[in-house]
């Protein structure tokens, strides 16, 4: 079984790997299919994922409800949810985030999970302005107290981002973390800590580099992020590949394959992830049940060495640093 954590200042106890549900029942680009999330749902229970993260906008909604639908299944079972809300805005601005819309987001996500109060909801990487607006965490606050949600935080971009958030009464931040992306352990882990705010680690695996498997030659679909997102042409450049260019990534993977003496670089670096107590749960996805054991197994592993710790992080100050360090 997976290990559990304490989520911050909820006292939540939620499984260390747990899934993220952006390509909840399909992969990316392709038609959501309603048997495979179902299935996949309950094979992560059944390994001991208690916690799902999802929002509103994925899959046009077909995720949250999948969830909604799974939770039924199980009425008697305690599994967090976290869901997220606010990038469905077109346009995507600062101004959006007001009363009125945050209700509707709110009341939306409740409807389509089929709970009464949401357990967290976030602020999914709204423009940076949105995180020192008092007002906005205000509503927020009025809404917990009427019991529509139980906790609330933020999604982020950036570490200033995160570092502004603390500054309200957050439960927990959602930020990019892993082998390529280091700069959130520096400052922001430690802030988050001694604020008892749990910290949620998603895109842990780089958008698949990590996993050591892609080459030179793959290729992706043309509706897949991993396509046409590369340079940041739809949303933040950071989500795809955690902003590192393809081809560095993929050389950069093979170093750290053999510097760690592992052909399973995936769960490796979820395992990395986990060796930073700060961290309350790692969120990789998964877009078929069979992924699930895959990602699971890396609570099981036993710690890095000092000198493999010390490692990645060498190879990420020669080969990422440089291109990604002072960006976000």
């Amino acid at each position: 079984m997976i290990n559990k954590r304490t989520f911050g200042k909820t006292g939540f106890q939620v499984s260390e790997i747990s899934l993220g549900t952006w390509q909840l029942g399909s992969r990316w680009g392709d038609e959501f299919d309603e048997q495979v999330a179902q299935d996949t749902l309950e094979v992560a229970w059944k390994e001991g994922v208690n916690l799902f993260d999802t929002a509103d906008i994925y899959q046009d909604g077909n995720s949250e409800r999948a969830i909604g639908r799974f939770l039924r299944r199980h009425p008697n079972d305690r599994i967090y949810v976290v869901t997220k809300m606010g990038r469905g805005l077109l346009p995507h601005v600062a101004e959006g985030y007001n009363e009125t819309n945050l209700r509707k987001f709110v009341d939306r996500s409740r409807e389509q999970l089929g709970m009464d109060a949401l357990d967290l909801t976030l602020l999914h990487c709204p423009p940076t302005s949105v995180f020192s607006d008092k007002k906005v965490f205000d509503v927020l606050d009025s809404i917990k107290a009427e019991g529509k949600i139980r906790h609330y935080g933020v999604s982020i971009e950036k570490i200033d981002e995160g570092l502004a958030a603390l500054e309200h009464d957050i439960s927990a931040i959602e930020v990019i973390f892993n082998m390529f992306r280091l700069r959130p352990a520096d400052e922001l882990f430690r802030k988050a800590a001694e604020k008892n705010v749990a910290i949620i680690v998603r895109v842990p695996l780089a958008s698949g580099l990590l996993t050591g498997k892609y080459t030179a030659d793959t290729t992706f679909g043309p509706a897949d992020h991993r396509t046409y997102n590369r340079n940041g042409e739809e949303f933040d450049k950071g989500e795809t590949f955690s902003g590192v260019d393809y081809l560095t990534g993929v050389r950069t993977a093979e170093r750290l394959k053999k510097a760690l003496t592992t052909d399973d670089l995936a769960a490796t670096a979820l395992r990395y992830i986990l060796m930073y107590p700060e961290v309350s749960v790692v969120i990789p996805g998964a877009s078929r049940p069979q992924q699930i054991a895959a990602n699971v197994k890396a609570s099981a592993l036993p710690p890095l060495t000092d000198e493999q710790m010390k490692a990645v992080r060498e190879i990420y100050d020669e080969d990422i640093r440089p291109l990604v360090h002072h960006l976000w």
